[in-house]
Protein backbone atom coordinates (compact mmCIF):
# COMPACT_ATOMS: atom_id res chain seq x y z
CA UNK A 1 0.00 0.00 0.00
CA UNK A 2 1.45 3.25 -1.24
CA UNK A 3 2.24 5.63 2.25
CA UNK A 4 0.03 9.13 2.05
CA UNK A 5 2.04 11.56 3.71
CA UNK A 6 0.27 14.77 5.05
CA UNK A 7 2.10 17.72 6.61
CA UNK A 8 0.82 18.75 9.91
CA UNK A 9 -1.09 22.06 8.14
CA UNK A 10 -2.31 20.06 5.49
CA UNK A 11 -4.10 17.27 8.28
CA UNK A 12 -5.19 20.78 10.04
CA UNK A 13 -6.57 22.19 7.14
CA UNK A 14 -8.64 19.16 6.26
CA UNK A 15 -10.27 19.40 10.09
CA UNK A 16 -11.02 22.20 9.09
CA UNK A 17 -12.82 21.80 6.56
CA UNK A 18 -14.59 18.68 8.22
CA UNK A 19 -15.67 20.82 11.06
CA UNK A 20 -16.66 24.14 8.89
CA UNK A 21 -20.07 22.52 7.44
CA UNK A 22 -23.22 21.23 9.25
CA UNK A 23 -25.23 18.75 7.58
CA UNK A 24 -27.29 21.31 5.88
CA UNK A 25 -23.79 22.70 4.64
CA UNK A 26 -23.70 25.98 6.77
CA UNK A 27 -20.86 27.44 8.12
CA UNK A 28 -20.68 26.86 11.81
CA UNK A 29 -18.02 29.05 13.38
CA UNK A 30 -18.34 27.75 17.18
CA UNK A 31 -17.22 24.06 16.09
CA UNK A 32 -14.90 25.71 13.88
CA UNK A 33 -12.98 27.62 16.75
CA UNK A 34 -13.22 24.25 18.58
CA UNK A 35 -11.43 22.69 15.89
CA UNK A 36 -8.63 24.79 15.34
CA UNK A 37 -8.08 25.29 19.52
CA UNK A 38 -8.01 21.00 19.83
CA UNK A 39 -5.08 20.87 16.78
CA UNK A 40 -3.10 23.74 18.15
CA UNK A 41 -2.84 22.16 21.96
CA UNK A 42 -1.69 19.24 19.86
CA UNK A 43 1.61 21.25 17.99
CA UNK A 44 3.55 23.47 18.62
CA UNK A 45 6.20 24.82 16.91
CA UNK A 46 10.13 23.64 18.49
CA UNK A 47 12.23 24.97 16.28
CA UNK A 48 14.23 24.36 13.46
CA UNK A 49 17.28 21.85 11.83
CA UNK A 50 19.06 22.04 9.10
CA UNK A 51 15.73 24.48 7.40
CA UNK A 52 13.29 21.50 8.53
CA UNK A 53 10.81 22.80 10.81
CA UNK A 54 10.75 20.80 14.22
CA UNK A 55 7.16 19.92 15.78
CA UNK A 56 6.21 18.89 19.29
CA UNK A 57 3.34 17.02 19.21
CA UNK A 58 1.09 16.08 22.60
CA UNK A 59 -0.91 12.69 22.99
CA UNK A 60 -3.30 13.13 25.87
CA UNK A 61 -5.18 10.52 27.19
CA UNK A 62 -9.16 10.51 28.79
CA UNK A 63 -7.19 10.48 32.54
CA UNK A 64 -5.52 13.74 30.91
CA UNK A 65 -1.75 12.18 30.78
CA UNK A 66 0.42 13.49 28.38
CA UNK A 67 3.18 11.97 26.56
CA UNK A 68 4.75 15.26 24.27
CA UNK A 69 6.91 13.65 21.10
CA UNK A 70 8.94 15.67 18.89
CA UNK A 71 9.61 14.85 14.92
CA UNK A 72 13.57 15.53 15.35
CA UNK A 73 14.89 12.05 16.83
CA UNK A 74 11.60 11.19 17.48
CA UNK A 75 12.16 11.94 20.92
CA UNK A 76 10.15 11.34 23.64
CA UNK A 77 10.68 14.47 25.40
CA UNK A 78 7.81 14.03 28.96
CA UNK A 79 5.29 12.10 29.69
CA UNK A 80 3.29 13.56 32.55
CA UNK A 81 1.19 11.67 34.68
CA UNK A 82 -0.01 11.76 38.49
CA UNK A 83 1.76 10.55 40.98
CA UNK A 84 -0.48 9.17 44.15
CA UNK A 85 -0.88 12.14 46.02
CA UNK A 86 -2.25 13.22 42.80
CA UNK A 87 0.66 15.45 41.93
CA UNK A 88 1.80 15.49 37.92
CA UNK A 89 5.54 15.47 36.65
CA UNK A 90 6.81 14.02 33.86
CA UNK A 91 8.37 10.39 34.85
CA UNK A 92 10.92 10.69 31.78
CA UNK A 93 13.98 13.23 31.54
CA UNK A 94 13.67 15.56 28.53
CA UNK A 95 13.70 19.43 28.36
CA UNK A 96 11.42 22.09 26.82
CA UNK A 97 13.66 23.65 24.28
CA UNK A 98 14.88 22.06 21.04
CA UNK A 99 18.91 23.76 21.70
CA UNK A 100 19.57 21.34 24.69
CA UNK A 101 18.76 18.05 22.39
CA UNK A 102 21.19 19.47 19.57
CA UNK A 103 24.14 20.10 22.15
CA UNK A 104 23.83 16.53 22.32
CA UNK A 105 21.91 14.95 25.53
CA UNK A 106 22.96 11.12 26.38
CA UNK A 107 19.78 10.26 23.77
CA UNK A 108 17.67 11.55 26.01
CA UNK A 109 13.90 10.26 24.88
CA UNK A 110 14.73 9.20 21.21
CA UNK A 111 14.22 6.76 18.64
CA UNK A 112 17.52 4.65 18.06
CA UNK A 113 18.87 2.79 14.79
CA UNK A 114 20.09 1.66 12.73
CA UNK A 115 21.43 -0.53 15.17
CA UNK A 116 20.80 0.32 18.80
CA UNK A 117 23.67 -0.42 21.48
CA UNK A 118 27.04 -1.31 20.17
CA UNK A 119 29.05 -3.10 17.85
CA UNK A 120 32.82 -4.46 18.03
CA UNK A 121 35.43 -2.37 16.40
CA UNK A 122 32.51 -0.21 14.16
CA UNK A 123 32.75 -2.79 11.47
CA UNK A 124 30.58 -6.34 10.46
CA UNK A 125 30.32 -8.69 7.86
CA UNK A 126 27.26 -9.97 5.57
CA UNK A 127 28.31 -12.69 3.00
CA UNK A 128 31.91 -11.84 1.68
CA UNK A 129 31.45 -8.03 2.30
CA UNK A 130 32.80 -5.91 4.98
CA UNK A 131 31.13 -2.90 6.14
CA UNK A 132 32.85 -0.26 8.21
CA UNK A 133 30.88 2.01 10.25
CA UNK A 134 31.48 5.21 12.68
CA UNK A 135 34.16 4.33 15.85
CA UNK A 136 31.74 7.06 18.02
CA UNK A 137 32.29 5.15 20.99
CA UNK A 138 36.10 4.63 21.97
CA UNK A 139 36.74 1.84 19.11
CA UNK A 140 33.33 0.69 18.89
CA UNK A 141 29.70 1.80 16.98
CA UNK A 142 27.14 3.39 19.66
CA UNK A 143 23.35 3.60 18.29
CA UNK A 144 23.58 3.83 14.76
CA UNK A 145 26.32 6.14 14.62
CA UNK A 146 27.71 9.94 14.36
CA UNK A 147 24.02 11.28 12.77
CA UNK A 148 21.47 7.94 13.82
CA UNK A 149 18.14 8.06 13.98
CA UNK A 150 18.28 10.28 17.33
CA UNK A 151 19.69 13.00 15.21
CA UNK A 152 17.23 13.10 11.88
CA UNK A 153 14.36 14.83 11.52
CA UNK A 154 11.31 12.52 10.60
CA UNK A 155 8.08 12.91 8.61
CA UNK A 156 4.94 13.14 10.17
CA UNK A 157 2.78 10.62 8.15
CA UNK A 158 -0.22 10.40 10.77
CA UNK A 159 -0.37 13.77 13.32
CA UNK A 160 -2.85 13.53 16.37
CA UNK A 161 -5.99 14.45 16.45
CA UNK A 162 -9.00 14.62 18.45
CA UNK A 163 -9.80 11.22 20.09
CA UNK A 164 -7.07 10.13 18.63
CA UNK A 165 -3.83 10.24 20.65
CA UNK A 166 -1.19 8.78 18.68
CA UNK A 167 1.48 9.71 16.24
CA UNK A 168 3.12 7.99 13.04
CA UNK A 169 6.91 9.01 12.14
CA UNK A 170 8.69 8.02 8.81
CA UNK A 171 12.21 7.71 7.63
CA UNK A 172 13.40 6.36 4.69
CA UNK A 173 17.77 5.70 5.51
CA UNK A 174 19.93 5.76 2.32
CA UNK A 175 21.43 3.49 1.11
CA UNK A 176 25.35 3.18 3.06
CA UNK A 177 24.04 6.18 5.19
CA UNK A 178 26.33 5.99 8.06
CA UNK A 179 27.97 2.84 6.75
CA UNK A 180 25.21 0.20 6.21
CA UNK A 181 24.34 -0.73 2.85
CA UNK A 182 19.94 -0.58 1.94
CA UNK A 183 17.63 1.80 1.78
CA UNK A 184 15.69 1.55 4.69
CA UNK A 185 12.60 2.59 5.13
CA UNK A 186 11.15 2.91 8.65
CA UNK A 187 8.19 3.21 10.22
CA UNK A 188 7.31 4.22 13.90
CA UNK A 189 4.27 4.65 15.64
CA UNK A 190 3.39 6.07 19.37
CA UNK A 191 -0.12 5.75 20.85
CA UNK A 192 -0.96 6.74 24.18
CA UNK A 193 -4.08 4.60 25.50
CA UNK A 194 -6.36 5.42 28.14
CA UNK A 195 -4.63 2.76 30.39
CA UNK A 196 -1.69 5.04 30.13
CA UNK A 197 0.09 2.65 28.29
CA UNK A 198 2.91 4.00 25.46
CA UNK A 199 2.92 2.07 22.89
CA UNK A 200 5.47 1.90 20.38
CA UNK A 201 4.99 0.05 17.00
CA UNK A 202 8.27 0.04 14.68
CA UNK A 203 8.63 -1.48 11.11
CA UNK A 204 10.89 -1.47 8.42
CA UNK A 205 11.67 -3.15 5.03
CA UNK A 206 14.72 -2.83 3.11
CA UNK A 207 16.35 -3.80 -0.13
CA UNK A 208 19.49 -5.11 0.56
CA UNK A 209 20.73 -7.12 3.79
CA UNK A 210 21.32 -5.16 6.49
CA UNK A 211 21.33 -5.22 10.49
CA UNK A 212 18.49 -3.79 12.11
CA UNK A 213 17.67 -2.92 16.12
CA UNK A 214 15.21 -0.44 16.70
CA UNK A 215 14.26 0.92 20.11
CA UNK A 216 13.67 3.88 22.37
CA UNK A 217 16.16 5.83 24.56
CA UNK A 218 13.96 6.91 27.72
CA UNK A 219 15.28 7.85 31.33
CA UNK A 220 12.81 7.35 33.60
CA UNK A 221 12.66 8.67 37.06
CA UNK A 222 9.09 7.43 38.75
CA UNK A 223 9.55 10.54 41.19
CA UNK A 224 9.18 13.04 38.54
CA UNK A 225 12.43 14.31 40.02
CA UNK A 226 15.83 14.81 39.23
CA UNK A 227 16.81 15.58 42.91
CA UNK A 228 16.30 12.48 43.54
CA UNK A 229 18.06 9.24 42.41
CA UNK A 230 17.10 5.93 40.97
CA UNK A 231 18.83 4.09 43.33
CA UNK A 232 15.69 3.44 45.62
CA UNK A 233 13.28 2.00 42.72
CA UNK A 234 12.51 -1.49 42.73
CA UNK A 235 13.49 -3.41 39.25
CA UNK A 236 12.58 -6.88 38.41
CA UNK A 237 13.26 -8.35 35.12
CA UNK A 238 12.08 -11.80 33.65
CA UNK A 239 15.53 -13.17 32.86
CA UNK A 240 17.53 -16.06 33.90
CA UNK A 241 20.46 -14.84 31.91
CA UNK A 242 22.52 -11.90 30.65
CA UNK A 243 25.73 -11.12 28.50
CA UNK A 244 28.30 -10.35 30.25
CA UNK A 245 30.83 -7.16 28.42
CA UNK A 246 34.26 -6.14 28.58
CA UNK A 247 35.91 -3.00 29.13
CA UNK A 248 34.13 -1.63 25.64
CA UNK A 249 30.99 -3.33 26.82
CA UNK A 250 31.22 -5.57 23.78
CA UNK A 251 29.63 -8.81 24.94
CA UNK A 252 32.25 -11.96 25.48
CA UNK A 253 29.62 -13.85 23.63
CA UNK A 254 28.84 -15.46 27.33
CA UNK A 255 25.37 -16.29 28.25
CA UNK A 256 26.05 -16.33 32.41
CA UNK A 257 23.54 -17.39 35.05
CA UNK A 258 22.04 -14.23 37.05
CA UNK A 259 21.51 -16.34 39.98
CA UNK A 260 23.87 -15.70 43.13
CA UNK A 261 25.30 -12.46 41.14
CA UNK A 262 24.53 -8.53 41.02
CA UNK A 263 22.52 -9.13 38.01
CA UNK A 264 19.39 -10.98 39.90
CA UNK A 265 16.68 -9.09 39.40
CA UNK A 266 14.07 -11.56 39.13
CA UNK A 267 12.67 -10.67 41.94
CA UNK A 268 11.67 -7.01 43.06
CA UNK A 269 15.11 -5.66 43.98
CA UNK A 270 16.35 -1.94 44.76
CA UNK A 271 18.78 -0.99 42.07
CA UNK A 272 21.30 0.64 44.96
CA UNK A 273 21.02 -2.57 47.02
CA UNK A 274 24.31 -4.53 44.73
CA UNK A 275 25.10 -1.43 42.38
CA UNK A 276 28.63 -1.18 43.55
CA UNK A 277 29.65 -4.64 43.38
CA UNK A 278 29.07 -4.05 39.71
CA UNK A 279 32.11 -1.59 38.14
CA UNK A 280 31.03 1.83 36.63
CA UNK A 281 26.88 0.45 37.01
CA UNK A 282 24.78 -1.39 35.15
CA UNK A 283 24.52 -1.38 31.72
CA UNK A 284 23.59 -5.02 30.22
CA UNK A 285 21.62 -6.88 28.05
CA UNK A 286 19.42 -9.11 29.99
CA UNK A 287 18.68 -12.46 27.95
CA UNK A 288 14.71 -12.62 28.32
CA UNK A 289 13.32 -16.10 29.30
CA UNK A 290 11.48 -16.95 26.27
CA UNK A 291 13.73 -15.53 23.54
CA UNK A 292 11.96 -13.12 20.86
CA UNK A 293 8.03 -14.09 20.40
CA UNK A 294 5.37 -12.88 18.09
CA UNK A 295 3.35 -11.42 21.28
CA UNK A 296 3.62 -8.81 24.10
CA UNK A 297 4.89 -10.45 27.36
CA UNK A 298 5.47 -8.66 30.32
CA UNK A 299 9.59 -8.39 30.83
CA UNK A 300 10.08 -5.75 33.79
CA UNK A 301 8.58 -4.14 36.16
CA UNK A 302 9.91 -0.86 38.12
CA UNK A 303 8.62 0.78 41.16
CA UNK A 304 8.45 3.58 43.21
CA UNK A 305 7.83 3.92 46.67
CA UNK A 306 8.10 7.67 47.22
CA UNK A 307 5.87 8.99 44.32
CA UNK A 308 3.43 5.21 44.37
CA UNK A 309 4.02 4.56 40.59
CA UNK A 310 5.03 1.89 38.57
CA UNK A 311 6.47 0.83 35.35
CA UNK A 312 5.83 -2.12 33.41
CA UNK A 313 7.66 -3.06 30.55
CA UNK A 314 5.90 -4.90 27.60
CA UNK A 315 7.91 -6.56 24.18
CA UNK A 316 8.37 -8.90 21.82
CA UNK A 317 12.12 -8.54 21.92
CA UNK A 318 14.36 -11.07 23.22
CA UNK A 319 16.22 -8.41 25.01
CA UNK A 320 16.31 -5.59 27.27
CA UNK A 321 19.53 -3.81 28.27
CA UNK A 322 19.41 -1.59 31.71
CA UNK A 323 21.42 1.27 31.82
CA UNK A 324 21.55 2.93 35.38
CA UNK A 325 22.29 6.18 34.16
CA UNK A 326 26.18 5.79 35.03
CA UNK A 327 27.34 8.53 32.34
CA UNK A 328 24.88 11.67 33.91
CA UNK A 329 27.50 13.95 35.26
CA UNK A 330 25.74 16.97 36.28
CA UNK A 331 26.69 18.70 33.07
CA UNK A 332 23.12 18.65 31.84
CA UNK A 333 20.17 20.97 33.44
CA UNK A 334 16.63 20.42 33.45
CA UNK A 335 13.85 22.70 32.66
CA UNK A 336 13.97 23.84 36.34
CA UNK A 337 18.12 24.17 36.44
CA UNK A 338 18.19 21.25 38.42
CA UNK A 339 21.61 19.13 37.35
CA UNK A 340 21.35 16.43 36.15
CA UNK A 341 23.42 13.56 38.10
CA UNK A 342 24.65 10.29 37.57
CA UNK A 343 21.66 7.53 38.56
CA UNK A 344 18.97 9.61 38.35
CA UNK A 345 17.62 8.29 35.34
CA UNK A 346 17.45 4.76 33.80
CA UNK A 347 16.47 3.00 30.52
CA UNK A 348 14.93 -0.21 29.79
CA UNK A 349 15.75 -0.41 26.25
CA UNK A 350 13.86 -3.35 24.54
CA UNK A 351 16.10 -5.00 21.69
CA UNK A 352 18.18 -7.86 20.46
CA UNK A 353 21.70 -8.29 21.44
CA UNK A 354 24.36 -6.02 21.01
CA UNK A 355 26.93 -6.52 18.49
CA UNK A 356 24.80 -9.68 17.16
CA UNK A 357 25.91 -8.50 13.48
CA UNK A 358 29.60 -10.33 14.79
CA UNK A 359 28.03 -12.91 16.92
CA UNK A 360 26.44 -15.76 15.03
CA UNK A 361 25.56 -17.49 18.74
CA UNK A 362 23.31 -14.27 19.08
CA UNK A 363 19.32 -14.22 17.84
CA UNK A 364 19.83 -12.82 13.96
CA UNK A 365 19.86 -9.26 13.20
CA UNK A 366 19.81 -9.23 9.83
CA UNK A 367 16.80 -7.88 7.26
CA UNK A 368 16.83 -9.26 4.03
CA UNK A 369 14.82 -7.74 1.20
CA UNK A 370 11.50 -9.45 1.32
CA UNK A 371 11.26 -9.62 4.79
CA UNK A 372 9.26 -6.96 6.86
CA UNK A 373 10.84 -6.14 10.40
CA UNK A 374 7.33 -5.80 13.24
CA UNK A 375 7.85 -5.67 17.17
CA UNK A 376 6.21 -3.63 19.14
CA UNK A 377 7.07 -2.28 22.42
CA UNK A 378 4.67 -1.18 25.96
CA UNK A 379 5.50 1.25 28.49
CA UNK A 380 2.69 1.42 31.44
CA UNK A 381 2.56 3.78 34.25
CA UNK A 382 0.11 2.73 37.00
CA UNK A 383 -0.18 4.31 40.65
CA UNK A 384 0.30 1.30 43.37
CA UNK A 385 -0.85 2.68 46.47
Amino acid sequence: MKKIKLSFLAITALALIGFSCGNNGSASTTQTDSATTNQSQMANDFGEVDGKKITQYTLTNKAGDEVKIINYGGIVTSWITADKSGNRSSVVLGFDNLDSYLTPPPYFGALIGRFGNRIAGGKFKIGDSTYTLAANNGRNHLHGGNKGFDKVVWDVTAAPSAGNPSITLHYLSKDMEEGYPGNLDVTVTYTLTDANELRIVYDATTDKATPVNLTNHSYFNLTGDVANTILAHKLQIAADRYTPVDRGLIPTGELKAVAGTPFDFNGPTAIGARIAQVPGGYDHNYVLNGGKTTALRTVATLSDSVSGRQLEVQTMEPGLQFYSGNFLDGTLKSNSGQAIQKHTGLCLETQHFPDSPNQPSFPNTILQPGQKYHTETVYKVSVVQ
